[in-house]
């Protein structure tokens, strides 16, 4: 059997890799038109930022390596120019030498990968201080331009992950960062609430956002002097960044009339088989599947491609392995704070058609005795069936391992309840007795079930639409005074039994405390005394004042 596999990063070595493990049987080539092999995209804005000292950190494998260690032949500055499905064979250019090969395959594997969105104001020319993040040779100019010329301002176009994480490294290395972003929020696969955070740490950092912005003209010829935007403004700079996404490398496979499925990227089924006999695609190319809706899904990462490459080496020789969908987990560090999710978004959710619990969760990492900084868990559940379907997280410290955490739990269909009873570790210098992933399933399975939560929007809202409702401030009258929700009564807990006399049990009611925890307490007290309906606001007075803050 020959195995030919067209790409060599993270998805393309791990076809090979995988295939020789199972046989030695068979012939596996790997055909790349970069000049490097298996590096890591996703480390790019650290070398930049010289968080990593070499390029060598980010490039550990050749192909003199994979020859050695898997036997696979690896041509790298070779593109594959034409597939003949009918015969099984390739045309491949040395872009080297110019030289046309002609190559056979039993198994073709297209890991062809995703190229760079370059949006319209720079695809008609070519500037030395315009880059992109994409691969090897990117991270090497953009340092190597730093170096020589020391630019003092720089645009970052894209406010995704590598857009984020390029503002950060430019930032700490004493650039004026200005970023823009064509939407109405950073991080697009947040819901906008918890984006509004990260938007909120950027600024007080001192990096100017502009959001539902574009670029409309560049100044400048060989280098870009200044910008025009959509907002009629000129903003100077001395280097810019386009991370504005990317598309999957589709073009070998349309050529032989590879189904390109919904979401732009090839479809695939569980084993990585395109409809075309004895092809499979993988990787960044590829399109996966949601494990909540089991509907098609592109969210390009490194893990996910690594994945699929098994699963396509394991199945070409004979193996039993599926691909069983993702939930487009994804975590990012902007300076300080540390951004994650999983699963469906509140917005993704209600577009689905289930009806949420929604629950905003602030509670330390760690004891406060020993430190603990707040954690702010947005997490979401079906009401009908009890199912987490979504959490994101934003903190300091521990935001890592509670998202992975609440991964795996959705991926394996718990319910809120059952979240509370995981037997996490404890000890106060790495959780609370009460972690927040076990306080978000008691809270979550007390809001499905008896103390239903209310969000700053839908309060808002109600109010705004004139409904009756009674809002009670659970807090000392010295914190109503500082801020409070718009006409929030303040009854401090303490006073709730001897004052609820006074209020109409028949009225919608919302109590609310800082963060939650004193408003549920309320919530329970009216409810035991025969209110009809009480909400608690979740995530409390503090969550409320960043949702006023992102209304502005």
């Amino acid at each position: 059997m020959r195995i030919v596999v067209i790409g060599s990063v993270a998805a393309g070595t791990s076809v090979a890799a995988k295939a020789r493990r199972n046989t030695e049987d068979a012939e596996i080539v790997v055909y790349d038109q970069d000049k490097d092999i298996s590096y890591s995209v996703c480390g790019i804005p650290y070398y930049v930022g010289e968080e990593v000292e070499t390029i060598d950190e980010l490039t550990p494998r050749n192909a003199t390596w994979f020859k050695k260690r898997y036997n696979v032949d690896i041509f790298t500055e070779h593109r594959v120019t034409h597939i003949d499905e009918v015969k099984s064979e390739l045309q491949i250019i040395n872009l080297q030498t110019g030289q046309i090969i002609i190559d056979s395959y039993d198994a073709l594997v297209l890991a062809t990968g995703a190229a760079p969105i370059t949006p319209d104001a720079f695809t008609h020319q070519k500037w030395r201080n315009v880059f992109q993040v994409r691969n090897i040779q990117n991270a090497l100019s953009i340092r190597s331009y730093i170096e020589a010329h020391q630019p003092k301002k720089a645009t970052i176009l894209g406010a995704g992950f590598i857009g984020l994480e390029m503002a950060e490294q430019l930032f700490n290395a004493g650039l004026e960062v200005t970023l823009i972003q064509r939407g109405k929020q950073v991080m697009k696969h947040m819901d906008p609430d918890m984006a509004f955070r990260v938007e909120k740490l950027l600024r007080d950092k001192g990096i100017r956002i502009l959001l539902e912005t574009t670029v409309t003209e560049v100044v400048g010829k060989q280098l870009v002097t200044a910008l025009k935007t959509s907002a009629n403004e000129q903003i100077d700079t001395d280097m810019v960044i386009l991370a504005t996404g990317v598309r999957p490398n589709t073009q070998l496979a349309k050529e032989v009339n590879v189904t390109i499925g919904a979401t732009g990227a090839i479809q695939v089924n569980k084993k990585m088989q395109t409809n075309v006999k004895n092809i499979y695609a993988v990787g960044d190319v590829a399109e996966s599947y949601s494990l909540i809706t089991g509907k098609p899904m592109y969210r390009p990462l490194g893990s996910t491609a690594n994945k699929m490459g098994r699963i396509a080496g394991d199945v070409i020789t004979g193996g039993g392995l599926e691909h069983r969908g993702i939930l487009g987990t994804g975590i990012v560090r902007v300076f300080d704070m540390a951004v994650a999710q999983t699963g469906l978004t509140e917005k993704e959710a209600r577009e689905a058609g289930y009806d949420l619990a929604v629950l905003y969760n602030i509670k330390p990492d760690k004891a406060d005795y020993l430190g603990g900084i707040e954690l702010t868990i947005k997490a979401i559940a079906d009401k009908s069936s009890g199912r987490i379907l979504g959490a994101q997280i934003t903190g300091v410290n521990g935001v890592d391992k509670r998202i992975d955490v609440l991964a795996t739990a959705i991926t394996f269909k718990a319910k809120a309840e059952d979240l509370f009873h995981l037997d996490l570790a404890y000890a106060p210098p790495f959780a609370t007795t009460k972690d927040p992933v076990l306080y978000t399933g008691m809270a979550l399975d007390n809001a499905l079930k008896k103390n239903p939560l209310i969000t700053p929007a839908e309060l808002v809202m109600r109010q705004q639409a004139h409904e009756p409702l009674q809002v009670i401030d659970t807090r000392s009258p010295k914190q109503y005074t500082v801020s409070a929700v718009e006409g929030a009564m303040n009854i401090p807990l303490a006073n709730q039994r001897e004052m609820a006399e006074t209020l109409d049990k028949s009225i919608p009611t919302v109590t609310y405390c800082n963060k939650g925890v004193t408003g549920n307490a309320a919530q329970n007290i009216l409810l035991n005394l025969g209110f009809e309906e009480v909400y608690n606001l979740s995530g409390g007075n503090k969550n409320y004042q960043l949702y006023l803050q992102m209304k502005k």
